[in-house]
């Protein structure tokens, strides 16, 4: 009788842990970095300082108009290695999870640091990288040089926009 005890014991454990092998391990959650924070990927080291919303880019019949919005991230992009890299596009993501490319045409966007990137060591690309997309809160999710390391920089909504002042009367 014993033995039969000792028997199912085992039997039940190895069954325990058979079934948590199978188990699907979750991915580690990162927590997203805060704009103006310096953030290492790999040789690469981003640096998002603020965002703007434009409802066009450009004048008269040359605009551009987006689908929803344009959306302009102003980042710089550091090499800290010793060798000339490309950097990866960026993408945004929302709240749940539907994911914006990163628009490959710059025309009308003031300071476009382009679609392919190239870096030199040590040296640094500043300027803005557009997005067509709805207004919403996001986060910025960059790459490393071989894109296989990421990180998420958190950007909060805001309509931080090109719209002119409109002149008060004279009285």
């Amino acid at each position: 009788m014993h033995f039969f005890r000792l028997l199912l014991g085992a039997s039940l454990l190895a069954s325990i842990a058979a079934w948590t092998a199978c188990a699907p391990v979750a991915a580690p959650i990162t927590k997203a970095h805060a704009m103006g924070e310096r953030v290492n990927v790999g040789s690469l080291v981003y640096n998002v300082f603020e965002t703007q919303w434009k409802s066009q880019l450009g004048e008269g019949a040359d605009a551009r108009v987006p689908k929803d919005r344009f959306f302009l991230v102003h980042l710089s992009i550091g090499n800290s290695s010793a060798a000339d890299l490309m950097v990866p596009t960026t993408t945004l993501v929302d709240d749940s999870g539907q994911t914006f490319t990163e628009l490959g045409d710059g025309d009308g966007v003031p300071s476009w640091i382009g679609f392919l990137r190239h870096v030199k060591p040590a040296e640094t690309l500043v300027g803005n990288i557009v997005f067509d997309a709805p207004p919403k809160h996001f986060r910025l999710r960059v790459s490393d040089e071989n894109s296989q390391k990421t990180q998420e920089i958190d950007i909060p909504l805001n309509f931080n926009s090109d719209t002119t002042e409109i002149p008060q009367p004279v009285q």
